[in-house]
């Protein structure tokens, strides 16, 4: 056995050590009455049927204590995780998953490679290792920001046509809770359901629905909730006449979404320019290199 052979191993024995460890030094960790205590309460959110666990998820369940142990997940991906409805559980045992492969896949493939014949320098190996690792241990959150992105982006253009709704429904002669209850009636999409749902809550609690408005954008991150609940509060506690004012935000929405799509375009332009270039690069290489081989063996 070589000395890279013992090396490989031993850093395989610590990483299973250290793995198994972690394991069984928190998997029957729990927090305290006073922790217990101070956490706030978890916020009302709606939840949606969700499909089955995949095998993913069921496999990194035995790692769920060990992350939420380490502090996972931060802030940040809560706030993500509450915009995307989904269980900080579930992407804990989903990110402990892709970790494990990360860590087993590579020792794995080098094996196959070295009975193959193939032997890479040490470095490189360990390397490409840790590099591997990282990649699918980041991959979770880049994808669930992705999607947290998205849905704030869909609430964002739902909030423009349901304040538009809120200014016909007001100059048509209906009162504030009557026009905002007649301008989510008229959408199935997810974003005006969750409107629906908020105001629908607020109604039976016998709250204010510009409070309810000002919560569902405190969850989904949206500032422009606030601002329309601004407007709604001066009209339903002060008796102000803001249709006008309401106008103006539901303007001021639409050119904001017009000008998101115009910069989604461009950006996808500029991004299929790239593919042109090397189609171009490949299509040159292919008429220029029977030629030049031509002349340098005529040489």
């Amino acid at each position: 056995m070589t000395q890279s052979d013992l090396l490989f191993v031993a850093l395989g024995g610590v990483a299973v050590g250290i793995g198994a460890w972690l394991v069984l030094a928190v998997r029957f960790a729990r927090p305290s009455l006073a922790e217990r205590l101070s956490d706030p309460p978890p916020p009302r959110a709606a939840r949606v049927a969700t499909p089955d666990e995949g095998f993913t998820a069921r496999l990194g369940t035995l790692g769920v204590p060990v992350l939420s142990t380490l502090g996972l997940p931060g802030p940040k991906v809560l706030r993500d995780l509450a915009v995307c409805e989904r269980d900080a559980e579930r992407y804990l045992a989903e990110k402990f998953t892709v970790l494990l492969l990360g860590i087993v896949a590579p020792p794995f493939i080098g094996t196959l490679m070295a009975l193959a014949g193939v032997n890479l320098p040490p470095l490189v190996a360990l390397g490409g290792w840790v590099l591997f690792a990282l990649v699918l241990w980041f991959a979770p959150d880049s994808s669930l920001r992705d999607e947290a992105n998205k849905r704030r982006k869909l609430m964002r253009h739902a909030l423009a046509g349901f304040s538009d709704l809120v200014v016909v429904a007001l100059a048509g002669g209906a009162g504030v809770n009557g026009a905002l209850t007649d301008a989510t009636a008229t959408s199935t999409s997810w974003a005006m359901t969750r409107i629906r749902t908020a105001l629908r809550g607020a109604a039976l609690d016998r709250r204010p629905p510009w409070a309810a408005l000002r919560e569902l954008g405190d969850r989904y991150d949206v500032p422009e909730f606030a601002e329309l609940s601004a407007s709604l509060q001066l009209a339903g506690s002060d008796g102000a006449r803001v249709r006008g004012s309401l106008a103006a935000k539901a303007r001021t929405l639409r050119t904001q979404h017009l000008a998101e799509m115009d910069a989604e375009a461009q950006s996808a332009t500029e991004k299929m320019s790239l593919p042109v270039v090397l189609l171009f690069a490949g299509f040159l290489v292919m008429l220029g290199y029977p030629a030049l081989s031509l002349v340098m063996t005529g040489l």
